[in-house]
C-alpha cells in the first residue's frame, strides 16, 4: 500500500562539501551514478549546506529555493528528478517544497553540489518517513551528484567505484574520522572573479571521457596513486601526501585542458597560487604544501598547521586572492530536526 506524506512534516538536514584528493571525473553509467574509478576526499568543517524538505499534496509542483531565491529551469529539474527517486521509494507522488542555503559560494568549485545533494538526500528521506543506513543514504546521494556520496561521511572518505553493472558494490565508506589528523590544514585561496560554471561538471566530465587523449592513461594511473594516498593518510605522512595530491591535481587538469572543447577552470590568480606553492616547496627543499582544485577557480592548499601561517602570508601578496579560508577535516551529514 502506498503511504501518504504527513501534512506539514518538514525535515532539515546539514551536510558539508568535500574536496577530492583523488578525483572521479567520468561515469561508466550516468543513470546509476557509477564512476570509472574510485576516489578519496576530505569532508571539510565550517562550510555547510542546510536543506529542509516538506512534501505537500496541496502543492501544484515542486518548489526549490536556494539562498532565498526561487529557482526554475535546470536547477529545479535536477531537484525534482532526485525527489522522484525518493517518492518512488516512499510510494507517493506528492510535490515538495525544498529550501536550501549555503554558507559559501555556489557553483564555483567549492563542491556545493556535493553538500547540496547530500543534504537533500537526508532531508527528503526523513520527510518521507524512510529510514536509510548511512551507506544506503550515500548510494542515494550519488544519484544527484557523484561527490555527494562522500559528503554523507566526515573526515577522510573513499568512494569505491565497484565493477557490478547494477552498482551494488559502488558506495562511499569512511576511512578515518575528522580527528585522525588534527594538524592537517586546508588553506583555501578564494580568487576574485571566479565565474559560476557555464557547464555542469556532470556534462563536462563525460566530454573528457569521450574526447581527452589522456583519459585512458589516467585510468591506469589512479588506482596505485589512490592506494599510496590512502597509506599516506593512515601514516600521517604529510610530505608524501602533498606530493601525490599535486601529481593527481596536475593530471586531472591535463585531462580537462585536453578535452574538446578545452575545460579551463582556473583564472590568472589561480595559476599564480599554484606557482607560489611550487616556489615555497622549492625553497623548503621538500613538499610542505600540496595543492588541488575541483572544477572551479578556487584552490585548496593542504599543509601542516605549523606552516599554515606562512602560507597565508604568501597568499596575501597575490593580487586576485580575495579571501583565504582555513579549514580542517570536519563531520559528516546530520539530521538537524523534524517538525510536524
Amino acid at each position: 500500500m502506498a503511504r501518504r506524506p504527513v501534512p506539514g512534516r518538514r525535515a532539515t538536514f546539514d551536510a558539508a562539501p568535500n574536496i577530492a584528493l583523488v578525483k572521479y571525473w567520468g561515469m561508466r553509467d550516468v543513470d546509476r551514478g557509477l564512476p570509472f574509478n574510485s576516489s578519496l576526499s576530505v569532508t571539510l568543517d565550517r562550510l555547510r549546506t542546510r536543506t529542509s524538505v516538506r512534501f505537500d499534496p496541496a502543492l501544484e509542483a515542486d518548489q526549490f529555493e536556494l539562498n532565498g531565491v526561487g529557482l526554475d529551469g535546470p536547477p529545479r529539474a535536477a531537484v525534482s528528478r532526485f525527489l522522484d527517486r525518493v517518492r518512488k521509494a516512499a510510494g507517493f507522488e506528492s510535490p515538495a517544497e525544498v529550501i536550501s542555503t549555503n554558507n559559501f559560494q555556489t557553483a564555483s568549485g567549492l563542491a556545493s553540489s556535493a553538500s547540496g545533494f547530500a543534504a537533500l538526500a537526508g532531508a527528503a528521506t526523513a520527510a518521507a518517513g524512510l529510514e536509510l543506513s548511512p551507506r544506503a543514504l550515500s548510494a542515494l546521494a550519488r544519484l544527484g551528484s557523484g561527490s555527494a556520496s562522500r559528503s554523507i561521511f566526515g573526515g577522510f572518505v573513499e568512494w569505491r567505484a565497484g565493477v557490478r553493472p547494477d552498482g551494488r558494490d559502488c558506495y562511499a565508506r569512511p576511512l578515518y574520522g575528522p580527528d585522525h589528523w588534527p594538524a592537517l590544514t586546508d588553506v583555501v585561496a578564494l580568487v576574485e572573479g571566479a565565474p559560476e560554471k557555464s557547464t555542469r561538471s556532470a556534462e563536462a566530465m563525460q566530454a573528457s571521457v569521450r574526447t581527452s587523449p589522456l583519459y585512458r592513461r589516467r585510468q591506469t594511473a589512479v588506482p596505485p596513486r589512490l592506494a599510496r594516498i590512502r597509506r599516506a593518510i593512515r601514516d600521517r605522512d604529510a610530505y608524501l601526501l602533498f606530493r601525490l595530491v599535486i601529481e593527481e591535481c596536475d593530471e586531472f587538469r591535463a585531462v580537462c585542458e585536453s578535452t574538446d572543447p578545452p575545460l579551463d577552470y582556473l583564472t590568472d590568480a589561480s595559476r599564480e597560487v599554484l606557482e607560489a606553492v611550487d616556489a615555497m616547496n622549492a625553497a623548503a627543499g621538500r613538499t610542505i604544501v600540496g595543492y588541488t582544485h575541483d572544477a572551479g577557480a578556487h584552490v585548496h592548499l593542504f599543509t601542516l598547521a605549523a606552516d599554515a601561517s606562512r602560507l597565508r602570508e604568501r597568499l596575501a601578496r597575490i593580487r586576485g586572492v580575495a579571501r583565504v579560508l582555513t579549514l580542517h577535516p570536519g563531520p559528516g551529514a546530520r539530521l538537524v530536526r523534524i517538525e510536524g
